[in-house]
């Protein structure tokens, strides 16, 4: 499949309870890695399947909500491409500490969706 959904993460305002919660009703496990600008990001391993992780979310006053990214072989191009499709960039391509980059937008009818392109493995 092109372009699969590759990581479902958790913007959630009370990271303690999400994690006590999800690793309580699923057995997921979670691994907490520093973040560059501070806090930790909580990597969740689910076994088999697509994974994800978890957040401090970074809008205050927002509500958690779950956001699924899609993979993409360039990520400039295709963030540029939704933008002339009619989504709203909310936050345009950015590095993630050393693994890729991210970008995510709201399309046209008010989705959110996360675009990821992973770095080259050595």
């Amino acid at each position: 499949m092109a372009n699969p959904f590759v990581h479902v993460e958790l913007n959630t305002t009370d990271v303690a309870k999400a994690k006590s919660f999800y690793g309580k009703l699923f057995d997921w496990k979670m691994e907490d890695v520093p973040m560059d600008e501070g806090g930790a990001y909580t990597m969740i391993g689910v076994g088999e399947g697509t994974g994800g992780g978890l957040l401090k979310h970074p809008m205050p006053g927002a509500p958690s909500m779950w956001l699924a990214y899609v993979l993409v072989d360039d990520i400039k191009a295709a963030t540029a491409k939704a933008r002339s499709l009619g989504a709203d960039v909310k936050k345009d391509v950015t590095e993630v500490m050393g693994m890729g980059w991210l970008s995510i937008l709201q399309d046209p009818t008010g989705a959110t969706l996360g675009l990821w392109q992973a770095k080259p493995r050595k």
